[in-house]
This record gives C-alpha cells, sequence and structure tokens, in this order.
C-alpha cells in the first residue's frame, strides 16, 4: 500500500497524481489522508464550538474530495481509501500511519510554506524519519525519461537505495544510472598528485563496484549504467537529476553525524533536484 498525505495545496496534488501512477505500477493499493486536529473529529452537535468543528470537518472533507477528483482524472485501475487522521503535527501522524506503508508520498511545500521556500516542514520532516521511502514530489518531468538515478555512495543508507532503485527501474522499464561521486582532496604535486588521483579514482570505482554487486543477477532486465564521477555529490546528483524520471537516494551517507536522520546530501538535493526524488530510511528504522 501506498500513502500519500494531502493538505489541498498544488504541490499535494502533483503528489497524488505520481502516487496513483506508483500504485499502479506496483499493483497496490492507495491510501490518502489529510491530517487535522482530533478535537473537531470527536466533538458532538452539544460540544462548545461545535460550529468551528464542524466547518474544520468540512474543509478537510473538501480536500480529500479534491484529491479523489484528481485520482479519477489520472485513470487506472488503482484501489484507493482516503481517510481524515487526527493529529497536532502532520509530520508525526504521517510518520506513524506509514507504519505498514511501501512508500509515503508528500508534496514538496503546502499550505504553510513561505512562497520562496523550496521544501516545507511536512516534507522535510517525514523524510529520512518515516519507517519506509518517502517520496517528495517536487517537479514532475513533462514526459518520461525513461531512467532512474540513484545516488551510491556505500554506505548502510546506500544499500537501501540501490535496492530500490533496481525494483523502481525494473516496474519502470526504465534505464538505472548509478551514480558515486567523489571529491575527497588530492594530496602532493606534479607527478605525486596524478598517482595519488590515480590511486583515488580506482579505489572509488571499487566501492562503486562493490555497492552494485549481485543487484544486475537479482534484476537482470534492468539496464544499468555506472557513473564515476569527481565533484561534490549535491551538484553532481543534481545534474544527474536533470534527465532522469526519479532520484534515489539514502537518507544519510558516509560522514554524516550519527544524530542526523537526514544528511546534508539527500538534504540538499530534496531542495534542488529536477524530479522526484525517494529517500529510503536508515537500516533498522
Amino acid at each position: 500500500m501506498i500513502l500519500v498525505g494531502v493538505d489541498g495545496s498544488r504541490s499535494s496534488l502533483e503528489a497524488v497524481s505520481w502516487a496513483v501512477r506508483e500504485a499502479g505500477l506496483r499493483r497496490t493499493g492507495l491510501r490518502v489522508v489529510h491530517v487535522m486536529p482530533a478535537w473537531p473529529l470527536e466533538m458532538t452537535r452539544d460540544t462548545p464550538h461545535a460550529e468551528i468543528g464542524r466547518w474544520m470537518r468540512e474543509g478537510a472533507e473538501t480536500t480529500l474530495d479534491g484529491a479523489l477528483d484528481r485520482i479519477r482524472e489520472e485513470g487506472g485501475d488503482v484501489e484507493v481509501v482516503s481517510e481524515l487522521l487526527p493529529g497536532g503535527d502532520p509530520r508525526q501522524a504521517l510518520i506513524e500511519a506509514a507504519a505498514h506503508a511501501e512508500l509515503l508520498v508528500v508534496g514538496s511545500h503546502g499550505l504553510g510554506g513561505f512562497e520562496g521556500m523550496l521544501l516545507g516542514s511536512v516534507a522535510l520532516g517525514v523524510a529520512g524519519h518515516a519507517p519506509c521511502p518517502v517520496a517528495v514530489v517536487r517537479r514532475r518531468p513533462a514526459e518520461p525519461r525513461g531512467r532512474v538515478v540513484v545516488g551510491v555512495d556505500g554506505s548502510p543508507a546506500g544499500v537501501d537505495a540501490v535496492a530500490f532503485a533496481f525494483a523502481e527501474a525494473e516496474i519502470r522499464g526504465a534505464e538505472l544510472h548509478a551514480v558515486h561521486a567523489w571529491n575527497r582532496p588530492i594530496v602532493g604535486c606534479g607527478p605525486f598528485a596524478l598517482a595519488d588521483a590515480e590511486e583515488t579514482a580506482q579505489q572509488e570505482r571499487r566501492a562503486l563496484a562493490e555497492a552494485l554487486a549481485g543487484w544486475g543477477e537479482r534484476h537482470p532486465d534492468v539496464k544499468v549504467t555506472e557513473r564515476l564521477e569527481y565533484g561534490h555529490p549535491v551538484e553532481v546528483l543534481r545534474e544527474a537529476s536533470t534527465e532522469a524520471d526519479l532520484l534515489v537516494v539514502g537518507s544519510r551517507g558516509r560522514g554524516d553525524l550519527t544524530a542526523l536522520l537526514l544528511g546534508s546530501v539527500s538534504h540538499s538535493l530534496l531542495h534542488h533536484a529536477s524530479c522526484p526524488v525517494v529517500v529510503t530510511p536508515f537500516p533498522g528504522r
């Protein structure tokens, strides 16, 4: 089951469109939820401020109806359920609701965001914290590009990103571009610097090969292109996203503090990627 959170914003409706197509590819159901305070859902007609509660419930139901209208526009044979979720914090409510989901889908920013913000608090709050992969739909390519990009860094979180990307490429019939970027400083000068650069490149090439080992055999129909590039991972992957239908990254990479659930690379790409981004959870969550 795919879970998609909606709030009535244009961004969340884009997330709904993406989610219903994803559910069709996976041949699974779609659960559409809107989070609202608990008290309007629990109050009766005789409760103080009942009229305000009724107005809030009607607004929430209108939000769900708008999402269901978008699903009907998309078409497809997908089983859909909709639900109002009680919760003071939409982020926490979505994280808890995602306990049994294959994938949580949200828009990049909602009604509460400032106009100039690239990423809303809900998208940032659930990515890396949910127990399942999280898709943040910021931009959808106008036409399918037939390409899934995965950032490979050799970290434990990166293993799940690779697994997700292979499976996603397979169901889409898309090529998989496995991108490993490195920008370790080169020591020495002259021929010593050249030798160090070549040795480092060999090490990074081995790391990429090791991260992909065995996955081609599990997904023999997926065409894989390995890309090793010198440069900052954010810039390299951002550029790769301009030609992709989907970018997949782990929630944390090498070098991040243990307490951080969302690493600097995945955080930056949620802001700047040119296609939807899936962030896979850190192992053990």
